[in-house]
């Protein structure tokens, strides 16, 4: 099964527009945008779901977290509300761990 967070963004074959990226995560504008603000932020480590986080991932687990927050309340402060979610199962198109932080209407 591919992985195109691994297979196109990581990997630098689809160029995003980065809004913040650390050691060992990466958050950018989404390739197709669902929301007039819409950013998705991702391990750079595969891991297919939330509910796959293994015990040692806890460092991770708080990095990526403290991303999110950060984008959250930049969107947050520009646009005066915002969604943070993550899908699972059946509502998760690609199997690699993410969250979308969205502001506005669905386009």
């Amino acid at each position: 099964m591919s992985d195109f967070y691994c297979d196109e963004v990581l990997s630098g074959k689809t160029v995003v527009q980065k809004v913040r990226e650390t050691e060992r995560v990466l958050a950018y504008f989404h390739t197709r945008p669902f929301y007039p603000v819409h950013i998705v932020v991702i391990p750079k480590l595969h891991i297919p779901s939330l509910v796959d986080f293994e015990p040692g991932d806890d460092a991770l687990l708080l990095e990526l977290m403290g991303v999110i927050r950060e984008v959250a309340a930049q969107v947050l402060a520009e646009h005066g509300s915002c969604r943070v979610l993550t899908n699972l199962g059946d509502y998760q198109e690609s199997k690699h761990l993410h969250w979308h932080v969205v502001s506005g209407k669905p386009l």
